[in-house]
């Protein structure tokens, strides 16, 4: 039976203090900052903030918050766009953004180990030097543990899937401090539960993610970014069912509607581009496939009324292509100035019966 004092909270801060020292803090600007994420929920103040560096800091946290009754909200970036990391019974906001060591890369099976504080980009960097790269795109600067927890995807999930298809184990700690381990290196497996998709999505209300073992992708000897513009929203989708059906391996796929598309022409200086539906592509492989991907792509567009299909190899165009999509969001403030967003993250196999739906905004976990 838990051993609840009349001031949990205060309990668990001295108790913590005495584990983490100033890591463990109660400065009213450090705990506004982890009162919320980017989303429009009313923010919540945690009664401190813990700074851990280790799993058996965690497990010790964790340990103390749940003999005393205190809740824990786990918190990376704080890039969330859907109230991930609002601590909204207060307790103690776990900060995980310390835990950044990448632990391990097997390049012969690509495969990699890291801990949750770990961003994409820091990932990427590391890995450019052994030909490898993280695939899983959500658009911001949020950390893979928060990726995991939110179960996030992104432009490249059409090709290499999304965090779920990417993660082969991970290292949780339970609410009460067990530590336990989930899936491993093994691809193949059909035995006993697959718990590392339990925890998959999972928000950190299951358990808090320490370490993740990750599927890694060798770097494309070519890459490709397109743009083709439709005459209408339907089109445009008609012309990704096309691609899809016909096994074309594209690595990208995003669609803008025309007004998405109007807000990221007047925030990220996109010239030559009108404001109506439009698909960003990106093709990834040897020198001839992706020419030949991105022919076929063309074809199929024309078809379906799509004009102006430009494609670039040269990544400073790539890159600002990109950066546009990623930005969809900032431009969508600026388009309404004093407004605030509302990210919702839907997946639908009627596309066909949905075609005037609004693009869509892939999730931003923090």
């Amino acid at each position: 039976m838990n051993n609840i004092s009349p001031n949990p909270a205060a309990a668990v801060i001295t108790a913590a203090r005495a584990l983490l020292g100033d890591r463990l803090t109660t400065n009213d600007a450090i705990r506004q900052q982890h009162s919320r994420g980017e989303d429009t929920t009313t923010p919540t103040m945690p009664d401190a903030v813990a700074f851990v560096e280790t799993t058996a800091e965690v497990s010790e946290l964790l340990k103390l918050c749940n003999q005393h009754g205190v809740a824990v909200t786990p918190f990376g970036a704080g890039t969330s766009l859907e109230g991930h990391v609002n601590p909204v019974r207060a307790g103690i906001s776990l900060d995980l953004s310390r835990m950044t060591a990448i632990l391990e890369v097997n390049s012969e099976d690509m495969d990699g180990l890291i801990e949750p504080g770990v961003t994409r980009q820091q990932l990427n960097e590391y890995l450019r030097d052994q030909g490898l790269f993280f695939p899983v795109d959500p658009g911001s600067v949020c950390t893979i543990g928060g990726m995991c927890a939110t179960r996030a995807s992104g432009t490249a999930a059409v090709r290499y899937g999304t965090i779920r298809e990417n993660v082969l184990g991970l290292e949780v700690v339970l609410a009460d401090g067990r530590v336990i381990n989930t899936g491993g290196r093994t691809r193949k497996a059909a035995n006993g539960y697959d718990l590392t998709r339990l925890f998959i999505g999972s928000e950190g209300t299951l358990g808090v993610i320490t370490k993740i073992r990750l599927r890694l992708h060798g770097i494309p000897e070519a890459v490709s970014a397109a743009v083709c513009q439709f005459p209408s929203l339907e089109a445009a989708v008609n012309s990704v069912i096309t691609t899809m059906q016909l096994g074309i391996p594209v690595a990208r796929i995003e669609l803008l509607d025309e007004v998405q598309m109007a807000a990221c022409i007047a925030y990220s200086k996109l010239e030559g581009y009108e404001p109506v539906p439009t698909l960003f592509l990106e093709f990834h492989g040897t020198d001839a496939g992706v020419a030949e991907q991105a022919e076929s792509v063309q074809a199929i567009t024309a078809e379906h009324g799509g004009s102006g299909f430009a494609w670039a190899r040269d990544a400073e165009t790539r890159n600002k292509l990109w950066k546009a999509r990623h930005d969809a969001y900032w431009a969508c403030l600026a388009a309404q100035p004093g407004s605030r967003g509302i990210a919702t993250d839907v997946r639908s196999r009627g596309w066909r019966k949905r075609c005037s739906a609004r693009s869509r905004t892939s999730r931003n976990p923090g």
